[in-house]
C-alpha cells in the first residue's frame, strides 16, 4: 500500500513572489512532506510560511543555484522513496492527491511520471526525442486517445515524480546546466539506461510558465529575461552536443545563431530596445555554447 507519507515535495525558488508560492502550497496534501529549497541567502517570508504550513521545510543555498543543482540540494537531504519536483508556480489538481497513490501502485516499475495540464492546448506535457515518434504521440494525444498511464521518452520539469529507489546517488540532475533542458537531458539518461518514463492523466496541474521568479518591477524582470534568452540558447547547444555531438548541436542551432545575428542588429538600428535585447542574449548564449564556456550567465546588478 502506497503513502503520501513517502512523497516528498521539492520546490526550488528564487525571490519568487509571496502569493504565488501561497498558492502552489495550499494545493499540495497537508500529509506530505514539503522542502522549499530558496536559491538566496536569506528566505524573506519564513516564519509566515512555516506558521501557516506545518508540513514545510526551508532550506537556503546560500546562492542561486538554478533549477538543477537546486533540485539536487534538495534531493540531497530527502528520506522518502518518492519526490514530487514542483515549481512554484505550479498549483495541483484538487484529486491530485487523491489520484497520486493509485498512479503509484499502477506503475510499479517506472523513474520518472510527469504530470499533465489542466489546459493541454498550451503546453505538451511529454513526448519522444525521435522526430517520427513524436508527431504520432501528439496526434494520439490530441485526439485524447492515450492510456492513463503512457510510457514517453521525456516529460516537462515544472511537476514531475521521482522514484528515487532507481538513483545510486541523489546528484540527479546535471549540475552543468543553470536553466532550461534539465529534465530533458535527465530522461535522455534514463531512456539510454532501458528504465521507464510515462505520463499520467490522473495527475493534473496548472503552470503558470516562467513566474517563479519574475521580480516586482520592470528591471528585474527585463534581467530575468535576458537571462531566460540566454540560457534557453546556451542550454539547447550544450544538450545536443552533450546527447548528441559537437557537430550536431552546431547543426541543429546555426540556423537560430544566424537569425539571432542579423536580428539583432536590425533591432538595433530600428530603435527596437527589447528585441534588440532579446536577440543580442541568444546570439551570446549560443556563442558562449559553441566556445565551450560554462552557463556563467547570471545578469548580476
Amino acid at each position: 500500500m502506497y503513502s503520501l507519507d513517502n512523497i516528498t515535495v521539492i520546490i526550488v525558488t528564487y525571490l519568487t513572489k509571496k502569493q504565488l508560492l501561497i498558492n502552489c502550497l495550499k494545493s499540495i496534501d497537508k500529509r506530505v512532506k514539503i522542502k522549499i529549497i530558496e536559491n538566496s541567502h536569506t528566505f524573506e517570508h519564513k516564519d509566515e510560511i512555516l506558521s501557516n504550513f506545518p508540513n514545510v521545510d526551508i532550506n537556503c543555498t546560500g546562492e542561486n543555484l538554478g533549477y538543477g543543482k537546486g533540485n539536487n540540494f534538495g534531493l540531497k537531504s530527502t528520506k522518502t522513496d518518492y519526490a514530487l519536483i514542483l515549481n512554484p508556480d505550479v498549483t495541483c489538481d484538487v484529486n491530485f492527491f487523491s489520484n497520486i497513490t493509485k498512479v503509484l501502485e499502477h506503475a510499479k516499475d517506472f523513474t520518472i511520471i510527469g504530470c499533465q495540464y489542466l489546459n493541454d492546448k498550451i503546453f505538451l506535457p511529454a513526448g519522444f526525442f525521435d522526430n517520427k515518434k513524436n508527431k504520432m504521440f501528439v496526434n494520439t494525444f490530441k485526439n485524447q486517445k492515450i492510456e492513463k498511464l503512457e510510457k514517453v521518452e521525456w516529460v516537462t520539469g515544472c511537476s514531475m515524480l521521482m522514484n528515487l529507489n532507481k538513483f545510486e546517488n541523489k546528484e540527479i540532475f546535471d549540475k552543468n546546466f543553470f536553466l532550461f533542458f534539465e529534465e530533458f537531458d535527465l530522461c535522455k539518461s534514463i531512456i539510454k539506461k532501458g528504465e521507464n518514463i510515462y505520463t499520467s492523466k490522473d495527475l493534473k496541474i496548472d503552470h503558470l510558465g516562467f513566474q517563479s521568479s519574475l521580480g516586482q518591477n520592470l528591471e528585474n524582470k527585463s534581467r530575468a529575461n535576458r537571462i531566460r534568452e540566454w540560457h534557453w540558447m546556451w542550454s539547447s547547444f550544450y544538450f545536443y552536443k552533450k546527447n548528441y555531438s559537437y557537430s550536431k548541436a552546431v547543426l541543429k542551432m546555426s540556423g537560430k545563431f544566424i537569425k539571432s545575428f542579423f536580428k539583432f542588429n536590425y533591432y538595433f538600428l530600428t530603435f527596437q530596445k527589447e528585441n534588440k535585447e532579446k536577440y543580442f542574449y541568444r546570439f551570446l548564449g549560443i556563442l558562449n555554447g559553441m566556445l565551450g564556456r560554462s552557463s556563467f550567465f547570471r545578469d548580476k546588478k
